[in-house]
């Protein structure tokens, strides 16, 4: 089976395992690995100390899998309506869209799976794969990109004209030659408005991010049984 050939049934395979969009990239070292180092070295990570570890398997799918040919990146939706609110509340905290379900490191990863299973029935040659969703020490946004899922906008999200940026991302690492696509490209012109919107100013500069301000970040990742007092104004709900 040609290269061209495989790229055509994996996308077959992943569009009935339920995903969105899928794109394939080559297993190689990002381009822009020295802007994740700057971007460490200049503790925008915050307490984040687990992205300082595995860096070269941060930036270079092949270290994640030895022989690695290709990335196959998917593209998961999550984008949905809001909830009817339950009585009146005077006051809700809020919670993202992307937790309204079950827990996606397991859906995706499942989803993945069954991706691979039914290519090993379907490809006539052996290879090997490593499934990958968010936790695994890889920069999926590079790939995605890479891989025409999207161009990482302003707000360093992937941002796809049509799907939008409310999507899941998840990966096959394989050995298998893959066509690749073309990588997406930018679109996001003069426009700002992403940055600003951020009510905790979490953009130092355009396409960086300093996660020690971002929402997410402080109501996930970090670690303190307190807040930062000067950004609980910003917070909001």
């Amino acid at each position: 089976m040609s290269p061209s050939d495989k790229r055509k049934l994996i996308g077959d395979l992943v569009k009935e395992a339920g995903f969105d969009k899928c794109g394939c990239a080559p297993a190689t070292r990002i381009e822009r690995a020295a802007q994740l180092a700057r971007w460490l070295a200049a503790g925008r990570a915050g307490t984040m100390a687990y992205m300082h570890r595995h860096v070269e398997q941060r930036v270079d799918a092949s270290k994640l899998l030895p022989g690695a040919r290709s990335v196959i990146v998917c593209a998961l939706l999550y984008n949905q309506p809001e909830p009817d609110p339950e009585g009146e509340v005077a006051a809700r905290g809020r919670v993202a869209m992307y937790a309204w379900g079950n827990d996606y490191h397991r859906v995706v990863k499942r989803k993945l799976f069954d991706v691979v299973d039914r290519l090993r029935v379907l490809v006539g040659e052996r290879f090997e794969s490593k499934v990958c969703v968010d936790t695994a020490p890889l920069l999926e946004r590079e790939y995605a990109m890479a891989a025409g899922i999207g161009w990482i906008g302003r707000n360093t999200l992937v941002l796809d004209q049509h799907l939008g940026s409310y999507f899941f991302l998840g990966e096959i690492i394989t050995t298998l030659e893959v066509a690749v696509d073309e990588p997406a490209l930018d679109h996001c012109g003069t426009c700002r408005r992403c940055l600003d919107a951020c009510p905790t100013s979490a953009f130092p500069a355009a396409y960086e991010m300093d996660a020690s301000r971002c929402i997410s970040y402080l109501t996930i990742e970090n670690r303190s049984e307190h807040l930062p007092q000067g950004l609980r104004p910003d917070m909001g709900e």
